[in-house]
């Protein structure tokens, strides 16, 4: 009984136009075009593919597309919900693959029949089968917490950038001011900083208008206080303090929009099994149990624990020649959740006396703090898949206490 042939889609991935080619598992070319990323464009796509679905008694089709840089949405979440397989092309292996057996030139609908080819020998070899990774979809929450995160860490970095430079300025402009405090993040210090337009006028309000100002006391009245009598102001103060108030407004505007996203995500992690599951873990917290939630996305991703620590950035793959043994960093590691689980896994050897012992016992065989990080990291990646495969709630096994002879005694 002959077979029927399976229905390929190959799309390369623009940020505008994506090249689509679709053709069979036994490598006849059907059709190839180009769709712009609208909803013209989607139909358009649907509809060509449905045509041949048609045409070959309603083969379910498998598509293949690039990732890369998000341009795929939201038409990978359009193929998902018809119920089509779906596959994410590994960036580097199919640049490894076009290596191997090059095109005469190279543009976007070539790339894409090169995607047909790497579908084509997937089917018969597992090393080509690993390029082409299976999509499965997250649930609603995590697929929320990971766009909620990602806006946050966005947030973060930015004021963390606008805080180096306000500081780098207030030491410039207005030496001493700093002093005052041992956070420029701290409220009450942003709060003074933009109580006028003028930075100048700081060092003349009185002790009435300070305590005014929201979150600042008599404590800080009076550090205020003594500041304002040895104030000193560089001749950049009539150009570079609009700018440092500016700086000031926008941290603060900043620390209450990442406030409000942890709220959303502290929400939306009561009814992630993920994420309610990795914050029983000590150390791990609301935030980095929702960045690793959000950026797991579903276990079902995974094939054992050994791909989720590749994943996660805490294993490193064989780089062996000879006599010569190495390691190497692997590629496909999501940096997002590997900085999630570093700062995870540091805060939990604080913790908990086991895990602290190894990480002690790593860094006295050499290991800088980062590889006896990434160590126990790589042991809390097994205990993590467990608890996810089960469902399980992380939990401290306290040694059992040897019995003393007179219970033993009791027990005869």
């Amino acid at each position: 009984m002959l077979v029927p042939p399976k229905l390929h889609v190959a799309v390369d991935v623009g940020c505008r136009r994506h090249s689509v080619a679709i053709g069979l598992s036994s490598g006849e070319l059907l059709e190839a075009f180009d769709i712009d990323h609208r909803p013209e464009g989607f139909q358009d796509f649907f509809s060509r593919i449905e045509k041949h679905r048609r045409r070959f008694a309603g083969a379910v089709p498998t598509v293949a597309m690039e990732g890369y840089n998000g341009h795929a949405r939201p038409l990978d979440t359009l193929i998902c919900e018809r119920g089509w397989r779906l596959l994410n092309v590994n960036n580097l292996k199919l640049a490894r693959f076009k290596q191997m057996f090059p095109a005469a030139a190279k543009s976007d609908p070539i790339d894409a029949r090169r995607m047909l080819d790497l579908m084509q020998l997937g089917e018969h070899m597992p090393q080509a089968r690993r390029a082409l990774q299976e999509v499965h979809a997250p649930t609603r929450e995590n697929a929320m917490l990971k766009r909620l995160m990602r806006r946050r860490r966005a947030l973060v970095d930015e004021k963390s950038r606008l805080l180096a430079r306000m500081q780098g300025d207030l030491r410039a402009v207005c030496p001493g001011l700093l002093d005052i405090t041992g956070d420029a993040e701290n409220r009450w210090f942003l709060n003074l900083l933009t109580h006028g337009d003028d930075l100048e006028k700081l060092a003349r309000l009185r002790e009435k208008t300070l305590l005014a100002i929201p979150a600042i006391g008599a404590k800080y009245a009076a550090r205020i206080r003594q500041w304002q009598r040895r104030a000193q102001f560089s001749h950049e103060v009539a150009y570079a303090g609009p700018m440092i108030i500016e700086d000031a407004r926008r941290i603060r505007a900043l620390g209450e929009a990442i406030k409000a996203l942890e709220c959303q995500c502290e929400a939306l992690a009561e009814a992630s099994d993920i994420a309610r599951l990795i914050d029983t873990l000590p150390g791990f917290a609301l935030v980095c149990s929702c960045e690793l939630a959000g950026e797991i996305g579903t276990l079902d991703r995974f094939a054992g624990e050994a791909s989720l620590a590749v994943y996660l950035g805490m294993a490193n793959l064989d780089n062996s020649s000879g006599t010569r043994q190495g390691a190497r960093a692997p590629g496909q590691v999501n940096k997002r959740a590997k900085a999630a689980m570093m700062t995870g896994v540091d805060r939990h050897r604080k913790q908990v006396s086991e895990s602290q012992r190894y990480y002690e016992k790593k860094r006295a065989e050499g290991k800088t703090h980062n590889q006896a990080i990434r160590a126990l990291g790589r042991h809390l990646c097994r205990v993590l898949y467990r608890m996810l495969k089960r469902g399980e709630a992380y939990c401290i096994r306290e040694p059992e206490q040897p019995s003393t002879n007179a219970e033993q005694r009791l027990a005869a």
